[in-house]
């Protein structure tokens, strides 16, 4: 992202030249803030959103800075709340802008996305500086393109050369070690932090506790591909280092996309290939398969179009590590933020679709089952018969119902939509239509394995009661007008008995609704107990 870093302080005092376009300046703020966190970003429409909201959960302003981007970005980051400045004059003005906002802040973070992959990281980066450390350099073994890769950190016990992620410091640090400095790069920084004796925190995610979760759990990606010989190649340069397995699946391409996979040069590579298109259910669960032969303990998936972004994966992982969830998956309903690159319909039918879902899973806190980027343990896996999985774009859904019947724990994680060279093929209007049966006999036989066979719960009965009274009303409906039409008298209790049907059979479907939230919760409460 940026060639190596280079300042010339004593200039940042005298040199008059405004860094934000607008009446107030950085420095002009009468209150000093206790935290900022500065986000260098140019294009990044579809992931900015997240950034921002994840930055402000930790911190109480957050810049975005602006290197000249041609779409959405800064407009979506505004809208998360951040204060976008524009950058212009590569490192020198990177760093005046950090020079500027530690003059009225106490600490002040400056994350590289690109490189510190996931935001949320940001707990790691400051918990030095809590500890006494004035300044906090941190690297991440990315394989996204960074130009800051040629730092050296001494820690006194090793030396390692990595792409930085971030740098942390106190405002009071920064003023001692820009003190007689003139032309700083990041190395004569540390050199003299060393030489003023501040307190410096080193940090590779490489070996940092959180991260050796990821070395010491075996990880595997589905890579369902149709036909994806454009951006094939772009899904597997960005899956990250720490995976073990990477399952690409070939639903019978007719193109080059498996000419592609199999000259891509991964040894953790595994390909297979449908001769005839199976539907993306079905390729995904024999990629399930694939990873239970090898014994991964956590399974994701990752479209071959390129719409998850790998920045993102350590958050689907780490609830399954923690032991807070058996299966997480995106979620990118949660705002108007969030849903930035996906067209109204898409919405609308994702939401509609979230509702029936909602129903027929059991999972009422559940949003956006149609999001693909999913991770999966390998309990839950060997818990359910993947054979039986709908082996079309229904799978996700379906696999829901399997997931809530055996009572496994399901996890949303906001991610925003990344939507970009791709075409969906995916026709909401059709779909729906198409699912809503698989829906209906998942939803009956979740009735029948949760609450008859595994356990007994009234709500059955409610639900039976109620999908026999509303067809009844109908009936009773039409055989009115009927009547009416063939001017037949009727009773005089006609009209209410009709209502009388409808309602009760309403009202049993809310009750047997409701007793199904009520049992999720209940569970819930006992897993959050139990740990």
């Amino acid at each position: 992202m940026y060639s190596a870093l280079t300042l010339c302080l004593n200039s940042l005092i005298s040199d008059p030249i405004s860094i934000v376009s607008s009446p107030s300046q950085l420095s002009d703020r009468p209150l000093k803030h206790e935290f900022t966190v500065l986000i260098p970003a140019q294009n990044e429409e579809a992931s900015i959103g997240s950034k921002v909201l994840l930055a402000a959960s930790y911190a109480d302003r957050v810049l975005v800075l602006d290197k000249g981007s041609t779409d959405r970005t800064m407009e979506v980051a505004a809208l998360g709340g951040a204060r976008v400045v524009p950058l212009a004059g590569g490192e020198e003005a990177l760093l005046k802008i950090l020079y500027r906002a530690s003059l009225d802040s106490e600490l002040v973070v400056l994350i590289y996305p690109d490189c510190m992959q996931d935001i949320d990281l940001l707990s790691h980066v400051l918990e030095p500086l809590k500890q006494g450390f004035d300044l906090s350099v941190g690297s991440w073994p990315c394989r996204v393109s960074c130009e800051q890769e040629t730092v050296m950190l001494l820690n006194g016990k090793s030396t390692f050369k990595e792409k930085i992620g971030f740098l942390a410091v106190t405002s009071r640090a920064l003023q001692n070690i820009s003190s007689g400095k003139e032309h700083l790069s990041l190395k004569s920084l540390l050199s003299a932090a060393k030489t003023e004796k501040l307190n410096v925190n080193y940090l590779s995610f490489d070996v940092d506790p959180a991260f050796r979760k990821l070395e010491s759990t075996r990880i595997g990606i589905v890579v369902p591909a149709y036909n994806e010989e454009l951006l094939i190649g772009e899904t597997l340069s960005g899956i990250p280092e720490y995976v073990d397995r990477i399952y690409v699946i070939d639903d019978g391409s007719t193109d080059r996309t498996g000419e592609i996979v199999k000259k891509f040069g991964d040894s953790r590579i595994v390909y297979l290939r449908h001769e005839v298109n199976k539907g993306v259910g079905a390729g995904i669960i024999d990629g399930y398969k694939l990873a239970l032969k090898d014994e991964m303990d956590i399974v994701a998936v990752m479209a071959g179009d390129n719409q998850m972004d790998p920045a993102h994966l350590p958050r689907l992982i780490f609830p399954i590590i923690e032991g807070l969830a058996d299966y997480t998956k995106g979620n990118r309903l949660l705002s108007d933020n969030f849903m930035t690159g996906m067209s109204r319909w898409r919405s609308f039918g994702n939401l509609l679709l979230s509702f029936l879902t909602k129903i027929g899973s059991g999972y009422w806190h559940v949003m956006d089952p149609q999001n693909g980027y999913t991770a999966i343990s390998r309990q839950a896996l060997e818990v359910i018969d993947l054979d039986s999985v709908y082996p079309y774009y229904g799978y996700c859904n379906d696999l829901l119902i399997k997931l809530n019947a055996f009572g496994m724990r399901v996890m949303d994680i906001v991610i925003p939509a990344r939507y970009g060279r791709e075409k969906s093929s995916i026709k909401y209007s059709k779909y729906i239509r198409k699912i809503s049966p698989m829906l209906f006999r998942g939803f009956l036989w979740r009735l029948r394995i949760k609450y008859t066979v595994l356990d007994f719960h009234p709500l059955v009965l409610f639900y039976f009661l109620g999908m026999l009274a509303l067809p009844l009303s109908v009936f009773l409906g039409f055989w009115g007008l009927l009547q009416i039409l063939l001017q037949n008298p009727l009773p005089s209790y006609y009209p209410l008995l009709g209502f009388l049907v409808l309602g009760t059979g309403l009202q049993m479907l809310l009750f047997g609704m409701l007793f199904d939230m009520q049992v999720e919760k209940k569970r819930s409460e006992r897993v959050g107990l139990a740990r």
